[in-house]
């Protein structure tokens, strides 16, 4: 049966974790891998890309955040991003932009752009070579402007970084980031390519009605067995089965029927099938957790808190025949950083293509 998420998603902070050994991780298709300690946290994506982003402590309230991103495959380099706390801009807004001064240790690392429109700001490479050094060595790390000064938290990057090396199979070579070592670089897990998903195309909504009330009624005992009884209130009244039941056509031969399935503090949540056209319905269910349809596209967008400061993300496209996950990512820790997130952290990625219509 499906679960629901508790109003508090601690999905947000992709707290999910998956211990990899080098065979596992050397799979066709390796799985996806999150993992969070301390003030750090991973995610590894489907490409064996890996993101970790590190934030200040949470009794600090000067909020910052940092992103290193490293591609899978032999000698690829780490790229390191910093953003400045924007979340209450109140306390300092465009002025905590511009010129930032970096700070390993006391000893002056020039400077970095933060931009003022997203407040981000991209190392070079010899800031980003003293982060990761001074980060598993326990060093102490700021940056200040006009508009304050900032310190990232090392607290837990070590098993972070230890574990984005585990998951590309990095540890024992010379490109690790914590375990150095004389194994062959060429020995490094290689890049996966990510899916190919071809969207096929959805005819417009019409603002008529698909199907009738007589087959509503019809339909709900088959959309019920995929809940426990009463837990999806979209279901739980046949009596405003057509207030109840959105239904849209994907194809002259299927159908997509979706209804509210739960609410919380600052999240809800729809359950989306796709059925026959005609009886016997055979409803597939795709999610119970989504926000929105549109063209094709099923989005499951949900706060990790209230204050919209961390949220989770997937989507699913209608490949002619079924709905395909073909995203899902969080936006980091839930720690005031900027409204709507830090950073895009996948765990699954896609290339949506969409499909050609005859003729075309």
């Amino acid at each position: 049966m499906p679960s629901y998420p508790p109003a508090r998603a601690v999905v947000a902070a992709v707290s999910f974790l998956v211990l990899l050994s080098s065979s596992q991780a050397g799979a066709a298709e390796p799985p996806d891998v999150g993992f969070t300690h301390k003030d750090w946290e991973l995610a590894c994506d489907n490409t064996r890309t890996c993101r970790a982003a590190g934030y200040q402590s949470e009794s600090d309230e000067r909020a910052v955040s940092v992103l290193l991103t490293r591609k899978a495959g032999p000698r690829q380099v780490v790229t390191a991003e910093l953003q400045i706390g924007s979340y209450d801009e109140a306390e300092g807004g465009p002025s905590r932009a511009g010129p930032t001064a970096m700070k390993v240790n006391g000893r002056a690392l020039g400077n970095v752009a933060v931009d003022k429109g997203t407040m981000i700001g991209r190392l070079s490479a010899a800031q980003t070579d003293a982060l990761v050094e001074a980060l598993t060595q326990t060093g102490t790390v700021t940056w200040s402007n006009k508009g304050g000064s900032w310190t990232l938290s090392g607290a837990g990057a070590t098993a972070v970084l230890l574990k984005m090396d585990d998951f590309q199979g990095r540890v024992g070579t010379p490109g690790a980031l914590v375990r150095k070592g004389a194994k062959s670089e060429d020995s490094v897990l290689p890049a996966v390519p990510a899916p190919v998903i071809v969207a096929a195309p959805v005819p417009a909504p019409t603002g008529k009605s698909v199907l009738p009330r007589a087959a509503l009624v019809a339909l709900l005992p088959e959309l019920r067995k995929d809940f426990e009884e009463d837990t999806c209130t979209g279901l739980a009244k046949a009596a405003k089965v057509e207030e109840e039941l959105q239904v849209e056509r994907l194809s002259p031969a299927r159908l997509l029927v979706s209804t509210t399935c739960w609410t919380g503090a600052y999240n809800m949540g729809s359950a989306y099938w796709v059925i026959n056209a005609k009886p016997p319905y055979s409803p597939q269910l795709v999610t119970d957790k989504a926000s929105d349809y549109d063209d094709g596209t099923i989005v499951a967008a949900q706060k990790g808190r209230g204050l919209g400061d961390c949220w989770s993300h997937e989507e699913w496209v209608w490949d002619g025949t079924r709905f395909v996950q073909s995203l899902s990512e969080t936006t980091g820790m839930c720690r005031l950083v900027a409204a709507g997130g830090a950073w895009r952290l996948p765990t699954f990625v896609s290339t949506v293509r969409k499909a050609k219509r005859a003729g075309g």
